[in-house]
């Protein structure tokens, strides 16, 4: 019996995405999302336990709050052993596993993350059902996901007015349920595909509801860069309108 193909599973571009991540993670990791996700779980409480599902090499781990257990899940072993190697945490624990399958682990987890994975898993309902099981009653998720209003591959795109020096947003689609394939190396022939899965905030949110989530709370992050040049102005002022990621917190019942 051949093995499941898992279209999600970053292993085709794992050494690619070894190299624009490595160990402290890629410019908005370091500059937008980690500060952000610093802030949330930021406690003095002890034996706080997180659960990180699409690790990849566990560059969150690396960061996080010592008084955090730490487990990452991924379905990429080359990405699980990259984890290993640069894993500067020894209570930190690595596993390949796909997300929308069963996986056996204890019930005792405080929070769960998933950090720019939740729009490339299959299966969204069943990774987050995955999560509740192995929440404690009244744990907290965080989603960090690109933008679903403004970031929708292949359907959203910048709009010049030249006129007016202004910078807009065109979104297209985006009440439709997508399944966008993504080549990593555009025009290489026989370039690998990731596949990206478009949903609309609604249909998120009734996910988590179906998997017995409540959402407590949203975070609306932009872009940290700064333009120069003649277009700076507009389109510095674009970035602060049109958020390139969002958080949403959601507590387990």
């Amino acid at each position: 019996m051949s093995k499941k193909k898992h279209l999600t599973s970053w292993e085709p571009v794992s050494d690619w995405y070894d190299k624009i991540v490595g160990v402290e993670g890629h410019e908005y990791h370091k500059n937008v999302i980690f500060p952000y996700l610093l802030k949330l779980f930021k406690t003095k409480k002890k034996e706080r336990r997180l659960l990180d599902l699409g690790c990849g090499q566990g560059v969150f781990s690396h960061i996080l709050y010592n008084n955090y257990g730490y487990v990452g899940l991924d379905v990429s072993n080359s990405l699980i052993q990259s984890a290993k190697k640069a894993s500067n945490n020894n209570e930190a624990f690595f596993l390949k596993q796909d997300a929308c399958e069963d996986f056996e682990l204890d019930d005792s987890f405080t929070d769960a993350v998933m950090i720019l994975s939740f729009q490339n898993i299959e299966k969204p309902k069943k990774a987050l059902k995955n999560i509740k099981k192995h929440l404690r009653q009244g744990g907290r998720l965080v989603l960090i996901i690109n933008h679903p209003c403004f970031r929708i591959p292949r359907q959203t795109s910048w709009i010049f007015d030249d006129a007016n020096n202004m910078q807009s947003r065109r979104v297209d689609s985006y009440m439709s349920s997508l399944k966008i394939p993504i080549d990593m190396h555009p025009g290489k022939k026989n370039s690998p595909k990731t596949y990206s899965y478009h949903y609309s905030l609604s249909e998120i949110f009734s996910f988590l509801k179906e998997a017995g989530f409540t959402v407590t709370d949203i975070e609306e992050l932009c872009s940290h860069k700064k333009s120069t040049g003649k277009y700076a102005k507009r389109e510095d002022q674009a970035r602060k309108q049109f958020p390139l990621f969002m958080s949403i917190v959601a507590k387990s019942l």
